[in-house]
């Protein structure tokens, strides 16, 4: 017969099974993806941030503060921000270093010149300047048998040699200022630079009539010069910088203090009395552009690490609060200025607008799953309709069906069907109204086979041969 069952073909279903395992896998794929995402940032958020830290220079009471901090710093048990030391030749080359970004971290002193990309953290330490003339005794057996005039305050310092401890061209720079505020023309002064381990020989051998010295108050190298003028009896004389304040006002750098009678020991006490000043601060630095959560959490370990570390080593005591003023020489770091004032953003408050545009992307991944899902049960959808077309062609043919084989073999194809959309309805692809037509439609389809049958049954063999042949001739 040429219009049996099969003159239609049956479109190649693809099995739902391979759809469930595509959509299995891309919701897997998309729940992995979130949570790879979910564990890259929290690592990232989490994970120890190394700040390169600019010090100098070498063998210095700065770099030993930091060496002694990044040992700490580096401790598993403080793994948020960690420090790397980077040593330069002194305050100035590791400002420069900041400068052109080389280093995240920096000690500079706060009267040199403060890179534009620098923000304050904390201040390391305060310097003072500390100005003395070794005692007449001395000075009239290095100068000969006609002594100069005593040395009694700054003024009469001009024409003489001044001796400066250390190296650096900031403490001459920190000399002429001083002499500057009095009067004296730096030009008319013989400036003698000589190394912080050289002081007291150099002082033993009156190398010049006074010295200046810049340094923390309890400076070792500032005491060892003072008792090498104090030989032999001779008392030192200090002069009192009584212009201090008007040298702060005219260089904010610069604050005016006091030198404690006794600071220097001895007795009688040096000084004996108190001595008026200027000091100047060592900042640590960071530079702009550091986030602010790296800085804040970087001060809050420096000032917990301090309060460890100061019974161990003393000058880690000295490390201070930065200016949170706006009109400070050295602007504060925001993160910084979080902590000091308390406002410390939480892991929520840093990260919530990460965690709300990832449950944004979840959203959207979603959304573009459900019509990826969508999408893959299209097929099926399609195959389904054509699988129920075919049906009610089978219902048709059923009807007029002159053969028992092609009647089982509608019959099975019929089952296939059926069991086919039984898994479509299974995986959410038709809804339950569709199931119920298509329940009618193969109701109507088994009835007619059945009837078909029960007619054929009945018919004599001959019979249903000549009807066959009849209808192939028609169709012919």
């Amino acid at each position: 017969m040429t219009d049996g069952p099969h003159s239609a073909e049956t479109p190649a279903a693809p099995s739902p099974r391979s759809a469930k395992r595509r959509l299995t896998f891309v919701t897997l794929a998309g729940v992995l993806a979130v949570v790879g995402a979910l564990a890259a940032g929290y690592y990232f958020a989490m994970r120890p941030v190394t700040l390169r830290i600019a010090v100098g220079p070498a063998n210095s009471d700065d770099l030993k503060v930091v060496q002694n901090l990044a040992q700490a710093f580096n401790n598993p048990r403080n793994s948020q921000v960690r420090l790397r030391p980077v040593q330069t030749d002194g305050a100035l080359a590791s400002a420069n270093l900041l400068g052109e970004g080389k280093a995240d971290l920096a000690i500079i002193r706060g009267d040199l010149e403060v890179p534009k990309n620098a923000q304050a953290v904390a201040t390391l330490r305060k310097n003072v300047a500390v100005l003395w003339v070794p005692s007449a005794g001395k000075a009239k057996a290095a100068r000969g048998s006609k002594a100069a005039p005593e040395i009694k305050n700054i003024t009469q310092l001009a024409g003489r040699r001044i001796g400066v401890v250390g190296r650096t061209q900031a403490n001459v720079n920190l000399l002429k200022v001083i002499l500057r505020q009095y009067g004296v023309d730096p030009g008319k002064v013989e400036i003698v630079q000589f190394p912080a381990n050289e002081a007291a020989e150099a002082i033993r051998s009156q190398k010049a009539d006074a010295y200046l010295a810049a340094g923390p108050v309890n400076s070792k190298i500032t005491s060892d010069a003072i008792a090498a003028s104090t030989r032999d009896g001779g008392t030192p004389k200090f002069l009192a910088i009584d212009s201090a304040e008007a040298i702060a006002q005219n260089h904010p750098a610069y604050e005016a203090t006091d030198i404690p009678a006794g600071t220097f020991g001895g007795a009688p006490d040096k000084p004996e009395a108190e001595v008026k000043t200027i000091s100047f601060a060592h900042h640590i630095v960071a530079r702009r552009g550091i986030s602010e959560s790296t800085i804040a959490a970087f001060t809050r370990q420096l000032f917990a690490i301090r309060q460890i570390l100061k019974n161990e080593f003393p000058l880690t005591a000295k490390i201070e609060t930065p200016d949170t003023d706006k009109d400070a020489t050295i602007p504060v770091h925001p993160g910084a200025a979080a902590f000091v004032d308390g406002e410390e953003k939480t892991f929520l408050d840093r990260y919530s607008d990460y965690i709300w545009w990832t449950l944004m992307a979840m959203s959207a991944m979603g959304s573009a799953g459900a019509w990826f899902a969508g999408y893959l049960k299209k097929d099926e959808r399609n195959v389904n309709v054509s699988q129920r077309d075919r049906l009610l062609d089978m219902l048709s043919a059923a009807r007029q069906c002159d053969s028992m084989d092609e009647l089982d073999q509608m019959q099975a194809e019929a089952d296939d069907i059926l069991r086919h959309t039984l898994l479509c309805y299974e995986h959410g692809t038709i809804e339950e109204g569709t199931l119920t037509a298509f329940n009618i439609a193969i109701e109507q389809f088994h009835n007619a086979v059945a009837d078909r049958k029960a007619l054929l049954l009945s018919m004599p063999h001959n019979l249903q041969r000549a009807t066959a042949q009849f209808r192939a001739a028609g169709n012919a």
